[in-house]
């Protein structure tokens, strides 16, 4: 049978003919009872001592389970933050590789066109320079030299000059047709065009 403290301060018991003495056992039961009440308060001393550290258990465990859930949720985020990331470098990487291969085939186009065209002025000028010596060698024997203009020095006013008729040309030959020149090798390494 479990006793409380304020039921041992009432026990009484009973006599017997050679018994305890009386003031020795009811002072033994009362320093039972001091004891056993010390014991009874710092029971429930612990029990609400307990519970509020039960308390803070569970507040901990819910801080726990939150905190874990929202490293699992960092964690992910990351991972998908890193994921698009190099998703959206790749797509970059190869729209800048895409876009040098179109700059170099304009380039390339380019340069083949302006080889094209050097060829073909090229041609040009030699076909102008043949005719030049075709007209030098056909002209008549030396004419004289054209009058001197006066030197700087002279500041003499000059007399107009009326010519009594104008000056007759040599007739203008008709121009040959010009060849197309069979396909020219490319220039030499390190020399843009291949003249004379």
């Amino acid at each position: 049978m479990r006793y409380t403290p304020v039921e041992l301060r009432h026990i009484r018991i009973g006599r017997a003919l050679r018994g305890y003495k009386r003031a020795d056992t009811d002072r033994l039961i009362e320093d039972i009872a001091d004891s056993f009440e010390e014991v009874w308060r710092e029971r429930g001393e612990l029990a609400d001592k307990l519970e509020d550290v039960e308390s803070v258990l569970s507040e901990v465990k819910q801080r726990e389970s939150l905190l874990a859930t929202t490293l699992v949720s960092a964690q992910k985020v990351a991972a998908d933050a890193k994921e698009q990331a190099e998703r959206e470098a790749e797509l970059i990487l190869a729209e800048a590789h895409q876009e040098a291969r179109s700059i170099t085939r304009v380039a390339q186009a380019e340069r083949e066109r302006l080889f094209a065209e050097a060829r073909r002025v090229e041609t040009l000028l030699r076909t102008a320079l043949g005719m030049v010596e075709e007209s030098r060698t056909e002209l008549p024997a030396a004419e004289p030299p054209p009058e001197q203009w006066p030197k700087r020095e002279d500041t003499r006013e000059f007399q107009a000059v009326t010519p009594e008729e104008p000056p007759k040309l040599p007739p203008v030959q008709p121009l040959a047709p010009v060849q197309e020149e069979e396909e020219e090798e490319p220039p030499a390494p390190g020399r843009d065009f291949a003249w004379g």
